[in-house]
């Protein structure tokens, strides 16, 4: 909103007021705005968290320290939310179709989440809100994520960028519209590739004159198991104090900077990468992100004065999904965000092996100590903040290789 308010102030001459025309500058205040709202409001409902006393339902795992968790309060992911959400809605432009998608993002699996977690704390459920209901929602959001894609003109890719090098990025930007080199497309990046590039259609060549149409419903196909794998991988990882936290918080600086390069002309052309019109504007939703998680970490870290629940964890996992399918950097999801998948096949090999071993022998063996992998260290005697620490180094290690193959090729 403040976006709309400066840009008239700068036709009227009002001083400072053409600072609001840099992102770098709107992503600067949404960092600080949200680290506040987070730190200090985060605080407030905390208390009235315990004041109404929505806490953790501790299970019996046997794990180190897990009975000191009892009682604290969970749905921390509402501060997250809202300090993602307001100042996005302050700094950035509210009519970027990017915007608009991401907003829907936090608002619809926050609200699956938040049902979640209402259903454990308030119904005494432990279940949660049931399996196949997440997976519709799921399902329903990838539906939204690609037919937006698919149906909407104001999503579109320059493959040669490259081509631009004389022009400047305003210039670029008013002369893009309605130009032939603005196109709808399926391609994404592809990391190790000669051209950097991978088109769904190849995996449809056989389809003939229905080609097109059989490419969006494989691009949506494929949309729907990212969102689904990703946010079920959060929501896996979010099981020692501030763990998922810092993990999503890694993933979400390196897509702002894809969006960044991906929505600069000059720095797409020189990387030889596709350039997103109006994609930069992801920037200053990334840059809530960062310091909303930050904010969150401080009552997170351990000894954790809250949790993010489900609402926080499905709400987080969902944006990095999404936020990678707008910036056309899907497939560089398992290795930016391993730590999800690592949480994520660990539980499956665990679960097959049981059931297979106990259908072979008669009784259920284990390839980890305990599922997810980092209760698997847990019960291996290292101490929680230890285990926490070194999976942040690995996703930071993870990250740092997820930008080098913009020039690995």
């Amino acid at each position: 909103m403040f976006y709309y308010l400066f840009r008239y102030l700068d036709h009227i001459d009002f001083p400072g007021s053409g600072m609001f025309q840099y992102i770098s500058f709107r992503s600067g205040l949404a960092i600080i705005f949200s680290l506040i709202l987070s730190l200090i409001y985060g605080k407030k409902i905390i208390r009235f968290l315990q004041r109404k006393q929505i806490g953790e339902v501790v299970r019996d795992l046997g794990l180190e320290g897990q009975y000191q968790k009892i009682g604290t309060p969970t749905m921390g992911g509402i501060i997250i939310i809202g300090s993602i959400l307001i100042p996005t809605l302050l700094f950035a432009k509210l009519h970027n179709i990017y915007i608009i998608l991401m907003i829907i993002t936090t608002l619809w699996l926050g609200l699956i989440g938040f049902l979640d977690d209402y259903i454990k704390v308030f119904k005494k459920n432990k279940k949660g809100l049931s399996g196949k209901f997440k997976i519709i929602g799921q399902v329903g959001l990838g539906l939204i994520i690609g037919a937006s894609m698919y149906f909407s003109d104001d999503i579109v890719i320059v493959e040669k960028p490259q081509t631009m090098k004389s022009r400047t990025q305003k210039e670029f930007v008013e002369n893009i519209e309605g130009s032939e080199i603005a196109v709808k497309s399926t391609k994404t990046s592809i990391p190790f590739a000669k051209n950097h590039e991978f088109d769904y259609s190849i995996l449809v060549e056989f389809m003939g004159k229905y080609k097109t149409q059989a490419t969006w419903i494989i691009f949506i196909l494929i949309s729907i198991i990212i969102i689904t794998a990703v946010s079920n991988g959060a929501n896996l990882t979010d099981g020692l104090d501030g763990l998922a936290t810092g993990v999503s918080s890694i993933s979400i600086v390196t897509l702002g900077i894809f969006a960044y390069l991906s929505g600069n002309i000059i720095y797409s052309s020189y990387l030889n990468i596709m350039y997103i019109p109006e994609i930069s504007e992801l920037v200053i939703f990334a840059s809530a992100i960062l310091g909303a998680t930050i904010g969150f970490l401080w009552y997170n870290s351990f000894p954790a004065q809250v949790f993010m629940g489900d609402t926080g964890s499905l709400t987080l996992g969902g944006i990095i999904a999404v936020f990678a399918i707008l910036v056309r950097k899907e497939l560089l999801i398992p290795l930016l965000c391993g730590i999800f998948l690592i949480e994520n096949l660990s539980v499956m090999m665990q679960v097959s092996y049981f059931k297979y071993t106990r259908k072979k022998y008669g009784e259920g063996r284990r390839i980890f100590k305990m599922a997810p992998l980092h209760h698997h260290y847990q019960k291996l005697g290292y101490p929680e903040p230890k285990i926490v620490t070194r999976f942040w180094i690995v996703g930071i290690l993870l990250a740092i290789l997820t930008i080098i193959t913009l020039k690995i090729r």
